[in-house]
């Protein structure tokens, strides 16, 4: 097991002077050794006084930059060799950090907290998570178990890699996931049970879900390209196939429309192709 003294909490928080009391203090007795930072994304209450009364490492930003912002701030100001990042709002219990920790002294090098059905506070976010977690393991090739969720432990080394990809919203769970899979860095998953968090919660459902949707498919892209682009291929070419063999049957002839469905079909492979070499530039240097 790493010392106290190579762990690294960071702690993004807008707004959330009425569950810091609770929270903080859970924390600082299990890892009272640990550097915990809590970084303040512009609140308009007292939770940087709160966490500094607390004894906790509190940057500030000068305004909202967003959730994936302050993860970026606390993994550059962050010290320790591990990094464990969870939200300030009392939804992760502090007592599932150790097994987290446990896989990354196991060989891992991300440990992801995986929230049961129960977590989510309606059918329609369990709906959602376990679609984007098919969509993106197809996109992966590797099975994902929760793809959005913002309480995972890395190697500070590794993560640091990705800081240049990482969105400023609420969707750095998902392109870190996807960059660790993609560039072959093991990655387990930890079944946690999330708690419900007072107050209001910071993520639009529709606005937010849409927005890793398209994430989702602007990573595949980036690191997977050909997983998207093939079967985009592949449907066109199969439509001029049909289409042709149609107007073949009924009309006996070649129309401009199968022509027009099988160079699209072909310009879409070749932009896979070249997709696929641009996205490999961003692996060259890391070992």
């Amino acid at each position: 097991m790493k010392t106290p003294e190579s762990l690294s909490i960071v702690l993004p928080a807008k707004n959330e002077a009425a569950n810091l009391p609770v929270f903080l203090p859970k924390l600082l007795e299990l890892y009272p050794q640990a550097e915990i930072l809590l970084v303040d994304d512009g609140s308009s209450d007292d939770t940087a006084a709160i966490a500094g009364d607390a004894g906790v490492k509190v940057i500030r930003h000068p305004y909202c930059m967003g959730n994936g912002a302050s993860i970026k701030t606390g993994a550059r100001q962050a010290k320790g060799e591990i990094l464990v990042f969870m939200d300030a709002d009392g939804q992760h219990d502090p007592h599932d950090i150790a097994a987290l920790l446990a896989k990354i002294n196991a060989g891992y090098d991300m440990a992801v907290g995986a929230r049961n059905a129960r977590s989510h506070a309606s059918w329609f976010r369990r709906v959602a998570n376990r679609f984007y977690n098919k969509l993106a393991s197809s996109m992966t090739g590797h099975r994902i178990e929760d793809l959005t969720s913002g309480f995972r432990a890395a190697r500070a080394d590794k993560f640091r890699k990705f800081l240049y990809l990482l969105p400023n919203g609420f969707s750095y769970p998902t392109t870190s996931t996807m960059a660790f899979f993609r560039s072959g860095f093991p990655v387990a998953y930890v079944p946690i049970q999330a708690g419900k968090r007072s107050g209001k919660s910071h993520i639009r459902l529709l606005h937010d879900g849409l927005r890793f949707f398209i994430i989702i498919l602007r990573i595949g892209v980036l690191f997977s390209p050909m997983r998207l682009f093939l079967p985009i291929s592949a449907s066109i070419f199969s439509l001029g196939v049909g289409y042709y063999a149609y107007t073949y049957i009924t009309e006996a002839r070649f129309t401009n429309m199968s022509a027009v469905l099988f160079l699209s079909a072909i310009v879409t492979f070749l932009i896979g192709i070249v997709s696929e070499q641009i996205s490999s530039l961003h692996y060259k240097n890391i070992e």
